[in-house]
Order: C-alpha cells, then sequence, then structure tokens
C-alpha cells in the first residue's frame, strides 16, 4: 500500500490480482431491488421526477439537433451514474471510484473528443466562427484563435480535475479530522463529532452539485457544436 497521505485512496484490495475496489462502479444497481422498476412506488417516482427535470433542463440549453440524437437522455444517465458513485462513496469502506482519473477521464475525454469530431466533419464553418468571437478587433483575433483553441482542447481535462478534485478533498478532510479523534478530549471528540457530521453533509451537497456540474457542462459543449 503507499505510504503517503493519498493512501487511501489507492485501490489496492485485490482478489487473484483483480482490483475489486473498482466494482465499486457498479455495485449500485446490485442493489436496486427489483421492485423499483416493476412496481410503482416513492422510489420510482423520485427517480422519474428527477430524470424528467434534468432532461427538461438539458433541453433547455441544448440545440435542437442535439435533442433529435437523443444526447439529452445519453447525458441524464450520466448524471446519474455519476451522483450514484458519489453518493456510495460516502458511505465507510466503500471505494470512491469519481475521485480519480481513471474514470473521470474515461467519461469526459470520449465525449469531447465525439463532440469534436462531429463538429468540425459535420458542422466545420460553425466550429471556425467559435475560435473568433463576434465583434474581435482584427488585430487580435490570431490571438484570439490560440486562446480558443487552447480552452477547446482543455476542456476534458477540466471536467475530469473538477470532479476528481472535490471529491477528494472533502473525503480527505474527513480522514485527516477522524484520524484526530482517539488522541482527542471527550469535549473535543463532540466538539469533532458535530463538525464531521457537518461536513458529511457539506459532502452530499458536493455530490449531487458535481454530478450536475459535470453533465451540465458535457450538454453545453455538445450545444456548441450544432
Amino acid at each position: 500500500m503507499m505510504s503517503n497521505l493519498f493512501s487511501i485512496f489507492d485501490p489496492t484490495t485485490e482478489i487473484s490480482n483483480l482490483p475489486l475496489n473498482w466494482t465499486s462502479t457498479i455495485i449500485g444497481l446490485m442493489l436496486i431491488p427489483t421492485s423499483i422498476w416493476l412496481i410503482p412506488s416513492r422510489n420510482s417516482m423520485t427517480m422519474s421526477v428527477l430524470m424528467n427535470k434534468m432532461h427538461q433542463e438539458m433541453k433547455t440549453i441544448s440545440s435542437k439537433g442535439s435533442i433529435n440524437s437523443g444526447n439529452t437522455f445519453i447525458l441524464t444517465s450520466l448524471f446519474l451514474m455519476i451522483l450514484a458513485n458519489n453518493f456510495l462513496g460516502l458511505f465507510p469502506y466503500i471505494f470512491t471510484s469519481t475521485s480519480h482519473l481513471t474514470l473521470t477521464l474515461t467519461l469526459a475525454l470520449p465525449m469531447w473528443v465525439s463532440f469534436m469530431l462531429f463538429g468540425w466533419i459535420k458542422n466545420t464553418n460553425h466550429m471556425f466562427e467559435h475560435l473568433v468571437p463576434q465583434g474581435t478587433p482584427t488585430m487580435l483575433m490570431p490571438f484570439m484563435v490560440i486562446i480558443e483553441t487552447i480552452s477547446n482542447l482543455i476542456r476534458p481535462g477540466t471536467l475530469a480535475v473538477r470532479l476528481t478534485a472535490n471529491m477528494i478533498a472533502g473525503h480527505l478532510l474527513l480522514t485527516l479530522l477522524g484520524n484526530n479523534g482517539p488522541s482527542m478530549s471527550h469535549t473535543m471528540l463532540s466538539i469533532l463529532i458535530t463538525a464531521q457530521i457537518l461536513l458529511l453533509i457539506l459532502e452530499a451537497a458536493v455530490a449531487i452539485i458535481q454530478s450536475y456540474v459535470f453533465a451540465i457542462l458535457s450538454t453545453l459543449y455538445s450545444s456548441e457544436v450544432n
């Protein structure tokens, strides 16, 4: 095991060289009872409302072409997947797969590449227009092309790092505070427990917000190529 500060996030649990920590990415599907899909319940109604809200949100900021191709449903499913994995990571002894660039880059990079290929092949003139914002002075046009090109190239990296960094930061803070518990007095321990509970609530909010941000930014990137 790694002996540094981030060793808790290192996927080292394995049997016969099979990394079992990564099974947390799909373990949520195994825990969902079949009745949630077969019999109408509060869980199924909540899930339906959530998906409809996300679909309408993405439909609002998407272009007409991306709606017809069903991109909003793909991105809504992506939102639910990231949200489930973020929440699973809040439970003790469950590996947080979204805190690793291995997963987040795997989600962000193929989407960005597909958006860029579609845009440059199908809407080449439109993509060139995006490199020079309207109203840019003639002298600044070469610099704007360079800046816009760099901003396009780093998009998958910023998507992946944003999600990973936010998930690691809260978990690391919870871990560092929790490790100081055995050496504290009873008064300080009660304060620490209260702080841990508040941080856990904050982490739950971060889990929702970061999955929403990932899905919405992906939707914005897809709308720019149409």
